[in-house]
């Protein structure tokens, strides 16, 4: 069943890309029939969420409600409105024999999507592999099969109104053995991109054949430097720790520079009203001691550092200068996204300059790692390798390219 579906998909890929008007229409008529059939979605994931302890981490992820599916209808709008990144001259060259070459963007073909508990990459998925001029192959987690099927039958009933291959949107069995067929599509699949914890992006990436893009887990850390605004400070930290924990862009770590410890107690002191733990190294501890719920307030273990916690928890250590919060950066990153909070220009250009990472914030929540907040529409990953694609991952990084030559009757000489 699973070879079958890939073989379909592959062949609609042929049929790729659309004409630019049927296009725009799918994509604004999948929206509003979201929209139109949001308690249809709602029932399922309501389905989804009885299977799953409301204290798990992706709990908050696997979870639908009408602001975020008008979110999402929102998303695929904009999407909608974006220019094609296919047929994009890149290069042009005119060789002294006359011979023509051009290096014209095109898409990949068949991409496949694996993903646990987060039916919003399903639509984000379909928007961008479409507008693109891709075909998507969904595999999601049993955490969000229903919803999954949900959204994918909303799909497919405005493809099919409007004559598509249902095909360019085709949703895998939750299966292991389905993730198993997909890493081994040589032939079937041109690019793989997992989206999802630690453990998923390993295992994608030691056992696929087919080409992967990673977009590993979210480690990340704010330094407060010496010369930081404290009210900067506290309004960063607690948004980029609470606004979504279980997010990859959630906040991890916080290093303070030790001359601003007296600070501490304030930059803090929002997170308690959403009761995060925090593991804090001995300076900080003592700092925040009498200041921060002593319920919340652990000793920091070696742990604590180096760790997605996806939850309302966060580890602090304290640093002597930015050179230590680099180093320290430098081994517990994720290379995902850091922050750096202060006020000196020199210290805010060095930190940007030597933190290896997709994005390095300065003054700014990294909250804002996402391809919507950067302007893309929607995202399709968010990547932390090197290869083709890093950070926000949306619509110009779902092309590949390809050469076209073009002459009146050049030979190559022996």
């Amino acid at each position: 069943m699973v070879t079958e579906l890939l073989q379909k998909a592959s062949v609609a890929s042929r049929e790729m890309p659309l004409r630019e008007e049927l296009c725009v229409s799918v994509l604004l008529q999948a929206a509003a029939s979201l929209r139109a059939k949001q308690e249809l979605v709602l029932e399922a994931n309501a389905k989804d969420l009885a299977k799953m302890d409301a204290r798990n981490p992706k709990y908050d992820r696997l979870k639908l409600t009408k602001e975020r599916i008008d979110s999402i209808a929102t998303d695929m709008e904009h999407v909608a409105g974006l220019p094609v990144p296919y047929g994009k001259v890149i290069q042009e060259m005119l060789r002294p024999n006359g011979m023509k070459i051009q290096k014209v963007t095109v898409p990949f073909g068949v991409v496949g999507i694996i993903y646990e508990a987060r039916p919003n990459v399903t639509f984000d998925v379909f928007s961008l592999c479409l507008r693109s001029g891709n075909v998507c192959v969904l595999k999601g987690g049993s955490d969000a099969e229903m919803s999954n099927r949900a959204l994918v039958g909303i799909i497919h009933d405005v493809l099919l109104r409007n004559g598509i291959n249902p095909a360019v949107c085709t949703l895998l069995p939750s299966s292991r053995e389905a993730t198993d067929m997909m890493l081994h599509a040589v032939g079937l699949v041109d690019l793989i991109i997992p989206r999802g914890s630690a453990s998923l992006i390993s295992f994608v990436r030691e056992n696929a054949r087919v080409p992967v893009i990673e977009t590993g887990a979210g480690v990340c850390h704010a330094y407060f430097d010496k010369e930081g605004d404290k009210e900067k400070g506290q309004a960063i930290v607690n948004n980029a720790k609470t606004r979504r924990v279980s997010v990859c862009n959630a906040l991890d770590c916080l290093l303070i520079h030790r001359d601003r410890l007296l600070d501490l107690p304030y930059i803090c002191r929002k997170l308690a009203d959403s009761c995060v733990v925090i593991y804090a190294d001995g300076p900080s501890y003592d700092s925040l001691s009498g200041f921060y719920p002593a319920e919340l307030l652990q000793q920091a273990t070696d742990d604590s550092f180096g760790k997605e916690f996806l939850d309302y928890k966060m580890a602090i250590r304290t640093v002597d200068n930015i050179r230590e919060a680099l180093a320290h950066i430098a081994c517990f990153g994720s290379k995902h996204s850091e922050c750096i909070i202060s006020e000196s220009a020199g210290n805010i250009a060095l930190f940007q300059q030597a933190v290896d990472a997709a994005c390095v914030y300065a003054n700014v929540s990294t909250a804002f790692t996402d391809g919507a907040q950067f302007g893309f529409g929607a995202e399709i990953g968010i990547s932390t390798q090197k290869l083709h694609a890093r950070g926000p991952m949306a619509l110009p990084e779902l092309t590949t390219y390809k050469y076209l030559i073009s002459g009146n009757g050049q030979i190559r000489n022996q």
